[in-house]
């Protein structure tokens, strides 16, 4: 099953089309450019070499920048597509700049090895964050010291779990912001942070479900664990949308089938390999 996105072009016979793409702008058309979120990197970098893979005149380049940079690539034509891991509002897109949802993700709450508390609630995790709960003793594990470990303010995924967690205040004028403690360890990725608990007994910080493996470990959040089948029903809460941004009129034939084949049986089956949930 595909759903088409913006293409006249179709997956079918992609390769075809774009080898025959002769003339002076060859590269640009077979060239497909994509920025943003950190968490949906790694899928996409996967989705590239698999989309490279049938068609070999393609070059799909990848990266990282973090949500809030991807947003602002789709907006002002940087990046043929954008990438988010938080949900992305109307009135954040520029005219003419659509989205949608290539997978789901849960964020896994996650924990040294060593740490025998298996199980937070919301409210639990969201006092850690905000330093009102400081020791491992006050949610039953051990007498030690919490070490709070988050993400960059314009990461995704810290957006995503401040909405989820309530960890965000208004201020007097109005103004929205963080209610995370100044004294969380701040990590530039899901890597970092999964570094920084894995090489610390008494860490806590919080990272994509799909990034999960056994050198840290995710508790359950509400006695719920965070797995496929909580996510799509929605009994693990602690869930979030990745998103993809794209001109319509601005798209190479290259880009134009990479979108539509980002919504096939195929790559959602990757999606489904990588951890994720499949939107099919």
């Amino acid at each position: 099953m595909k759903k088409a996105i913006l293409s006249t072009l179709g997956v079918v016979g992609v390769a075809a089309t774009l080898v025959g793409c002769g003339g002076a702008d060859t590269q640009s058309s077979h060239s497909v450019s994509v920025s943003g979120s950190t968490s949906v990197t790694e899928l996409m970098e996967v989705l590239g070499e698999t989309f490279q893979g049938s068609n070999p005149e393609v070059v799909v380049e990848v990266q990282g920048t973090g949500s809030s940079a991807g947003i602002r690539a789709a907006n002002d034509g940087t990046s043929q597509i954008g990438m988010s891991s938080r949900a992305v509002a109307i009135d954040e897109l520029a005219d003419g700049v659509e989205r949608f949802i290539l997978a789901h993700d849960g964020i896994a709450v996650v924990v040294n090895n060593s740490n025998g508390v298996t199980n937070m609630t919301t409210d639990q995790i969201s006092a850690i964050y905000k330093g009102k709960i400081t020791n491992w003793n006050e949610v039953g594990g051990a007498d030690n010291p919490i070490v709070v470990v988050t993400r960059d303010p314009a990461s995704g995924t810290r957006g995503a779990f401040e909405d989820i967690m309530s960890l965000k205040m208004t201020t007097e004028d109005g103004k929205k912001v963080s209610a995370i403690s100044a004294s969380a360890q701040v990590a530039a990725g899901n890597g970092a942070v999964k570094t920084t608990v894995a090489q610390n007994d008494f860490a806590i910080g919080y990272i994509s479900l799909g990034s999960v493996d056994n050198s840290l470990k995710a508790l359950t959040v509400n006695g719920v664990e965070a797995t496929d089948a909580n996510i799509s029903s929605g009994a693990y809460g602690v869930a979030r949308p990745f998103e993809l941004m794209f001109n319509s009129t601005e798209q190479s034939e290259a880009s134009r089938a990479y979108l539509d084949w980002m919504l096939t049986d195929e790559a959602q089956q990757i999606v489904k390999d990588k951890g994720y949930i499949s939107v099919i």
